[in-house]
């Protein structure tokens, strides 16, 4: 749609000065001016009187997303098949994994607090469907030392002080009694919240601050590569976080973010996402990029989860859609996808060891 060349409005804000009802002072202030001034003082009312003035913009779809090419791993030549051997599968998670895991039903936890689930109303067959399909599943969760922490921080921490005990976890912090067994394939993920990216932060990040930047999460992932290329016979798979559910406070203010691009805005955290699950992802410019080895992979929960982009925010959520958690038809729609990727990602790495 083509739209007329802008015009410049005035307008004249009254303010009470001396917190005296009865001193005033008038400006005249362009609208450029008056959408930079701080958004704290001013009046939802007054806010929606401009963005109609503008143009009716405040029914933009806040969760557009930016087009960006990336390249995916090419898994196409290889077979969906199971593996013909059983695969000993360790799983790192929280309360989202869980419930993926889990069969839907009421919520019934193995062990309390552990999110640790054999069924769950959120539930997505993940286990069961593992099992069929050769995987022997073991998890490790909250109240264990090599489950608990699972924020992007914490990876290069885990996997730096603990790659022995995970390589021969049977479940939680507990080791295979067998010395000789150990976990062929690492299945790990952080949890919805860190989305939340509040900037693109500073090259070349900290992997362990807490900050939750892209400079930092690009640090945090790139030391990991350094651990897994000394295991080459493990498969370690990198699952995204699931996205948040979209939260827009005023839409008026939201507004107004936009116009002058603020950081934290909703539109802006939701690109920071996508940016960042698409980096882990892209195989030519990402993450991976000239990784030489085939035991690292990445699977998108986060793109699938939005619909391959149709939103930068979760489109299963639960809760009338406050809730993050992803639903049981969204986790069903993952354990779809993710099984077949696997096997074929299995398929690969098998023929490289």
């Amino acid at each position: 749609m083509v739209r007329n060349a802008p015009r410049i409005y005035s307008i004249t804000v009254t303010k009470k000065t001396n917190n005296s009802c009865d001193s005033t002072a008038s400006s005249s202030l362009s609208i450029g001016e008056y959408m930079r001034a701080r958004f704290n003082s001013v009046s939802v009312a007054t806010i929606l009187l401009l963005a109609l003035s503008a143009g009716g913009c405040a029914e933009q779809k806040i969760s557009e997303t930016n087009e960006t090419t990336i390249k995916e791993m090419d898994m196409s030549k290889y077979k969906t098949s199971k593996p013909k051997r059983v695969m000993r599968c360790l799983f790192i998670h929280h309360s989202c994994g869980g419930q993926w895991l889990a069969e839907r039903g009421e919520a019934n936890e193995m062990y309390p607090d552990t999110c640790l689930y054999t069924s769950h109303p959120n539930g997505g067959g993940l286990r069961s469907l593992l099992q069929r399909n050769n995987y022997e599943v073991h998890e490790a969760a909250y109240k264990s030392a090599i489950g608990e922490k699972t924020d992007v921080c914490d990876w290069n921490e885990k996997f730096r002080d603990r790659f022995s005990e995970i390589l021969v976890c049977d479940g939680q912090d507990a080791l295979y009694k067998d010395s000789s067994l150990k976990n062929d394939v690492v299945v790990f993920k952080s949890c919805f919240p860190n989305n939340e990216i509040t900037s693109e932060g500073k090259e070349p990040g900290d992997p362990d601050s807490p900050v939750k930047s892209t400079a930092n999460y690009k640090a945090a992932y790139t030391m990991l590569l350094g651990y897994f290329r000394k295991h080459p016979h493990t498969l370690f798979v990198c699952v995204t976080a699931p996205p948040l559910v979209q939260n827009v406070p005023s839409r008026a203010k939201e507004f107004m973010k936009n116009i002058i691009g603020a950081e934290d805005s909703v539109k802006a955290f939701g690109e920071r996402a996508r940016r960042f699950n698409n980096w882990l992802k892209d195989a030519e410019k990402g993450w991976l990029e000239g990784y030489e080895l085939k035991n690292v992979v990445v699977f998108d929960y986060y793109d699938l989860l939005t619909r391959q982009g149709e939103s930068n925010y979760l489109l299963y959520p639960t809760n009338s859609g406050n809730d993050s958690h992803p639903s049981a038809k969204g986790n069903y729609l993952a354990t779809q996808k993710f099984i077949p990727f696997l096997n074929k990602t299995v398929n690969r790495f098998v023929g490289t060891r």
